[in-house]
């Protein structure tokens, strides 16, 4: 989450949670030769309930009970099943099928819920309501009642539903390790670039990603290139190669590992590593990182072997801005087909376990009370008076679809719906934040739209060519509001790739 208030402070909310105390990477390396396979092993502290009740206690005004009750009659009274909904569950049925918890919500008589029916969340709000009723029982002060709520979910009867069953499992979850989360509220990573200045979430997830690749071609000049032309998705996909570089050698949980941030998106830093982008020829694979003086990285050697990008369909995005001109931005993501369903609660404790690695020489190796290196975030910029709140689903691509959207508004002068509209491309020359942290070096995907004869130049200076279909859901979801601090005009996009859309009120 990140937040804009009127007077211009921004800051984050990271909504993730650590690995249990009885996490331990050895156990993978001994039993599954260092793979993180899905079940309970894989679950690391839930951190999205805290993440909104902070949200919902620091900056907003209403009550738990009553932001809530949408999502209570949503999930009670049911949704209808749309066609994403059921390619998702059609193409995960047998990881759903897993547990027959999960198989009796998502598989109900062994099949996929079709198109136009009805689904409902029965047990998930009966857990809602339940946290009503411990705000309720604290009266009518709003921030008590909310820490009540809190403390129902990581202190009450849902974590003690999620120690009984991850005990009975086997897994590492514990009531002492939900007692212990903590939800970081932070200034958000400031960085100037393209004309403008991002804001996004730390290293502890890709956030900053958005603001080294636009620095880098800040020093590398994108002046003279058309949009989308042969020389202008090289350039960007030669610098997301650098800066997915320095992401897998440097980026993790800064109260685990030394992020050198600072160095990393300084202008000085930046012009020496746009030198390394050959304007006539694509880097066969991902290049090395940055050297930085007094700073080893944490991964010099080790890379995984080549595979295939499966992107996961378990993230959504949401932003908005009222009245007085507070923003807000949030990137929710997590699935129930990778890990079991607790019974009774409708709730799968946080599989984002699966973003960390087991290899003790990654800056992401897992540790007990270390926080995964995450893939959602959202950002917001800002130029000539004008703040974007922005982001999209599609863990590594995330940061790929927001830069081309930013620069499609800002350097082409695109319209937000526009910006979000006009053909993708993406790298995937890099090893994936998701286990099993697949690589294909040199790699790159495009949908149809980018023309022909771009495509055939992109191939003859060396890129390994993927076409996507025209609007392909892979390419990412990129929604956003626009706010101009002067006239108070707000403008928003919604992007036709996936379900979504744009309200304003």
């Amino acid at each position: 989450i990140i937040v804009r208030t009127a007077a211009g402070e921004t800051m984050t909310i990271d909504g993730l949670g650590a690995w249990p105390r009885a996490a331990d990477p050895e156990w993978f390396r001994r039993n599954h030769g260092g793979r993180i396979p899905p079940g309970v092993h894989r679950s690391v502290v839930p951190g999205a309930p805290g993440s909104w009740l902070a949200a919902l206690s620091q900056f907003g005004t209403m009550s738990f009970a009553e932001v809530v009750a949408p999502a209570i009659r949503l999930a009670r009274d049911g949704f209808v099943v749309g066609a994403l909904f059921n390619r998702i569950v059609s193409e995960l049925k047998s990881e759903f099928a897993r547990w027959p918890q999960n198989a009796a919500l998502f598989l109900p008589g062994g099949r996929v819920p079709e198109v136009g029916s009805v689904f409902r969340l029965t047990e998930l709000a009966n857990t809602l309501e339940l946290l009503v009723r411990a705000e309720r029982s604290k009266g009518g002060n709003r921030e008590v009642g909310i820490a009540a709520a809190r403390d129902a979910f990581y202190r009450g009867e849902i974590a003690q539903a999620i120690d009984r069953f991850y005990r009975a499992e086997g897994g590492w979850l514990s009531t002492e390790d939900l007692a212990a989360h903590r939800t970081r509220i932070e200034p958000a990573v400031r960085i100037d670039g393209g004309g403008g200045t991002l804001h996004t979430c730390g290293a502890w997830c890709q956030g900053p990603m958005l603001g080294q690749v636009l620095g880098l071609l800040d020093s590398f000049g994108l002046d003279g290139m058309a949009h989308n032309d042969v020389a202008y998705v090289h350039a960007i996909v030669e610098a997301l190669k650098l800066s997915f570089a320095d992401r897998e050698h440097y980026f993790g949980d800064p109260d685990f590992v030394s992020v050198p941030l600072d160095t990393l998106l300084s202008p000085t830093y930046l012009r020496t590593r746009a030198r390394l982008i050959d304007p006539e020829r694509a880097v066969p694979a991902m290049p090395a990182p940055g050297d930085i003086e007094g700073v080893k990285p944490y991964r010099s050697d080790a890379m995984p072997k080549a595979g295939v990008h499966a992107p996961n369909l378990d993230t959504s995005f949401i932003c908005t801005v009222d009245r007085h001109g507070n923003m807000f931005a949030a990137t929710p993501s997590d699935g129930c087909f990778a890990g079991p369903m607790v019974p009774g609660t409708g709730l799968c404790p946080s599989s984002r376990g699966a973003q960390s690695w087991t290899d003790p020489a990654h800056a992401s190796v897992l540790a007990p009370g270390k926080r995964p290196r995450l893939t959602p975030s959202p950002a917001f910029a800002e130029r000539d008076g004008r703040v974007i709140a922005f982001g999209s689903p599609g863990d590594d691509l995330q940061p790929q679809a927001m830069l081309q959207v930013l620069l499609n508004m800002w350097r082409f002068g695109m319209t937000p719906q526009a910006a979000v509209e006009a053909p993708r491309f993406a790298s995937t020359s890099f090893p994936r934040t998701f286990e099993p942290h697949e690589y294909w070096p040199g790699k790159m995907v495009a949908e149809g739209r980018i023309a022909g004869d771009v495509r055939a130049g992109l191939v003859s200076r060396g890129h390994l060519l993927e076409v996507w279909e025209n609007w392909d859901w892979r390419a990412g979801c990129v929604c956003l509001v626009e706010r101009d601090g002067t006239s108070g005009l707000l403008r928003g996009a919604a992007d036709p790739r996936r379900p979504s859309g744009a309200v304003g009120n």
